[in-house]
């Protein structure tokens, strides 16, 4: 986490962290209390449903802005944690222009993407010259989405890939590019982090992005 992230964490009353489920740990949480002693704070989990029922996301979504505008409402200070940079596929930007919408004031700290954390443990450069860059989720299974941007970008990142990697091999071969220039990224920064080759038989984490370069020098 930057400087920035760590002094509001240290200055917040509430920390909020996002659940899938509630009663479950919190990554986010476990990875900022290594860094910020959360004793004294109120830690506040909020439930983002994975349900592939859009309205049931929608209703926690709401649920989860009304109990932070109450704490607000309360002249509390809220740091809401997430994965990751906060910018890219976070569970909080839902929240925050309806909460700036109803007239609070809120910051937005930028952090560290895990396709950025995972390309650097594996020495390789995300763009380089004049390549381009694709970042896309296989969250659904997007895969006519993906086929498009291999077609036409240099360097694909495809996360959430836990469930798909045995597509995005089978993918890969249909257009002739060597499974050898995919790297799987897992788990980045965790105790089982993974960054290797992808073996379309092995089971790899939730957290889970692959790297495409089409061009490998």
């Amino acid at each position: 986490m930057t400087v920035r992230a760590k002094e509001l964490l240290e200055g917040a009353e509430v920390i909020a962290y996002p659940v899938r489920k509630l009663g479950e740990e919190g990554t986010a949480l476990e990875i900022v209390k290594g860094a910020v002693d959360v004793s004294g704070k109120e830690v506040v989990e909020l439930l983002f449903s994975m349900n592939p029922d859009d309205e049931v996301r929608r209703r926690c979504r709401a649920e989860n802005i009304e109990r932070m505008c109450a704490m607000l409402d309360e002249g509390k200070d809220i740091a809401m944690i997430t994965l990751g940079d906060v910018a890219v596929y976070s569970t909080y930007m839902y929240l925050d222009r309806e909460i700036r919408n109803r007239g609070y004031e809120t910051e937005v700290v930028p952090g560290i993407p895990s396709f950025c954390h995972g390309a650097a443990r594996a020495r390789l450069p995300l763009m380089i010259g004049e390549e381009s860059l694709a970042v896309l989720s296989m969250a659904k299974h997007n895969l006519d989405k993906v086929e498009r941007a291999v077609d036409c970008m240099d360097n694909i990142v495809i996360m959430k890939a836990f469930a798909s990697i045995r597509e995005i091999a089978v993918m890969m071969e249909r257009r002739g590019i060597p499974l050898s220039n995919a790297t799987v990224m897992s788990n980045i920064g965790m105790e089982d982090e993974y960054v290797g080759p992808l073996d379309a038989d092995r089971e790899y984490g939730y957290f889970t992005t692959v790297l495409i370069k089409k061009k490998v020098e």
